[in-house]
C-alpha cells in the first residue's frame, strides 16, 4: 500500500503530468474552452486590455501577460483585434506567457510566431513594469485541500491508491465551527497564493488582471473535484496524469485575498453578463456575416457563452486592479 497524498499535493502532481503529455484542447482532446469555440471571446478580451491600458494612462511599455494560455488561441485572436483597434497599445505590448508545459509551449510559439517576448514557469520572472494579467480556466486547474467534517471537528483528505482516505489536517484554515456530518470545505490555499502575489504586484507597480473560470458567487460548503476525459466525467483519482482535474473557484475566497493585498476587486459578475457588456453577441454577428458559410456556428459559440443555460451564469469574471483605476469595462456596476 502507497504512502496517503494530501489531495493537493496529488492534483498539483497529476495536473503537471497531464499537461506534460499531451494537448487536452478541442474536439479530440478532452473539453473545449471559450477561446476554442469563438474568436470573438478573446478579441473582447484584447479590446477589455485596451480601454483598462488607457484608463492606466497608456504606459509604454506594457506586459501583456496570459496564464495557462492553452494553445495561444485567446492571445493570438487579442492581438489581432487590439491591432486593428488601437495599433498604438499593440505596439506598447510586450507579450509574455506563463506556461510550463514544453510541449503546450511549441504550440504556443507556432501560433503566435515572434510575438511572444518570453515564456515563464510562473508569474514571479515576468519582468517589472506595469502589467494586464489574463487567464481564462487557469484557476480551477489550481490544487485545492479539502477538509471533511467527522463528529465535532474536521479531517483533511488525503489520496491512497485512487481513493481517499481520513487524517488529521496539516495546518488548516480557520473552518465552520458547526456543519453537518460529511460536509467537504475546499480551500484553495494555491490560488490564494497566487493571487497575493499578484495583488502585490499590481498594488505596487500598476496594472491590471481578468481571470473567467466556473464557480460560485459565494463561499460555502461543499466538493467540486471533477475530472474529464474525451469531454465526459472521469474518477479524477484512480489514473492521475490522464485526465483533466480541476475544482470549482471561490471567487468570493479569491476577491477578498486580493483586497487585503491592497487592490481593488471588481466582481465576480457571471460571464455571460460580462461578455454582452463587452459587446461579444455583436462581433459574433459581424463575424457571421463575413463568412456565411460559418455563421451558424460563430451564433451557436457565442450563444452558448452568454446563455444561462451554458456558461453564461456558471462561469463568472473577476478583475483585479490597482486601486487608483476606475472600474474595468463590464464591472462598472460591481466595483466595491
Amino acid at each position: 500500500m502507497s504512502e496517503a497524498e494530501r489531495l493537493d499535493h496529488f492534483m498539483a502532481r497529476a495536473a503537471a503530468a497531464y499537461y506534460a503529455g499531451r494537448e487536452p484542447f478541442g474536439a479530440r482532446g478532452d473539453f473545449t474552452t471559450a477561446p476554442e469555440m469563438s474568436q470573438a471571446f478573446g478579441e473582447c478580451l484584447g479590446l477589455w486590455a485596451a480601454v483598462v491600458w488607457q484608463g492606466m494612462g497608456a504606459p509604454s511599455p506594457l506586459h501583456l501577460v496570459e496564464c495557462g494560455p492553452g494553445r495561444g488561441t485567446l492571445m493570438a485572436d487579442a492581438l489581432r483585434g487590439i491591432a486593428t483597434a488601437l495599433p498604438p497599445f499593440r505596439a506598447a505590448l510586450r507579450v509574455h506567457l506563463v506556461e510550463a508545459s514544453p510541449g503546450l509551449r511549441a504550440v504556443q510559439a507556432a501560433t503566435l510566431g515572434a510575438g511572444v517576448a518570453e515564456w515563464h514557469d510562473s508569474l514571479n520572472t515576468v519582468p517589472p513594469g506595469p502589467a494586464i494579467i489574463l487567464g481564462n480556466e487557469f484557476l480551477d486547474a489550481l490544487p485545492i485541500r479539502q477538509f471533511i467534517r467527522r463528529g465535532e471537528g474536521w479531517m483533511e483528505r488525503f489520496v491512497r491508491d485512487g481513493a481517499f482516505v481520513e487524517q488529521p489536517a496539516e495546518n488548516p484554515p480557520p473552518l465552520p465551527a458547526e456543519a453537518p456530518e460529511g460536509a467537504v470545505q475546499e480551500w484553495n490555499e494555491a490560488g490564494e497564493a497566487f493571487i497575493r502575489a499578484l495583488s502585490a504586484r499590481l498594488a505596487t507597480q500598476g496594472g491590471a488582471a481578468l481571470f473567467l473560470d466556473y464557480g460560485p458567487a459565494e463561499s460555502g460548503l461543499g466538493d467540486s473535484l471533477q475530472a474529464l476525459a474525451n469531454h465526459r466525467a472521469a474518477d479524477p483519482l484512480s489514473e492521475p496524469g490522464s485526465v483533466d482535474i480541476t475544482a470549482h473557484v471561490d471567487f468570493a475566497a479569491l476577491a477578498r485575498t486580493a483586497r487585503a493585498a491592497g487592490v481593488a476587486a471588481h466582481g465576480p459578475v457571471p460571464q455571460g453578463i460580462f461578455l454582452q457588456a463587452l459587446g461579444l453577441v455583436t462581433r459574433a454577428a459581424m463575424l457571421a456575416r463575413a463568412a456565411p458559410h460559418s455563421a451558424g456556428m460563430q451564433l451557436s459559440a457565442a450563444q452558448r457563452l452568454i446563455a444561462p443555460e451554458g456558461m453564461g451564469r456558471l462561469f463568472k469574471a473577476l478583475a483585479l486592479t490597482h486601486p487608483a483605476l476606475p472600474a474595468p469595462p463590464g464591472f462598472e456596476v460591481s466595483a466595491p
